[in-house]
């Protein structure tokens, strides 16, 4: 396991309601590998029926790679948008 150095929280929002989140979450812990892993994953409800996922990866700022690894959760099908709302060192 790498040293881990970084935690980015990021929300991601399901292409739509019908979504099957769980699908996601599974895809999600696939992104793991040498750039990041992922710590933990919370569903959280936003309104309407609507239930965003909130991802906290652990990353290495020297091995970069936020930048591609956000192009990957961008790629999860069901996912609509993805965003970074926190970004602190460890």
């Amino acid at each position: 396991m790498a040293d881990w150095n970084v935690v980015a929280k990021v929300r991601v929002m399901p292409a739509d309601v019908d979504v099957n989140l769980d699908r996601v979450v599974e895809a999600m812990t696939k992104l793991a590998g040498d750039k990041c892993a992922v710590h933990s994953i919370l569903k959280k409800p936003i309104g309407f029926g609507l239930v965003a996922l909130e991802v906290n990866l652990l990353l290495n700022d020297k091995k970069g790679g936020m930048d591609d690894v956000f192009e990957e959760i961008k790629k999860v099908p069901g996912v609509g948008e993805a965003e970074v709302i926190d970004l602190n060192r460890l």
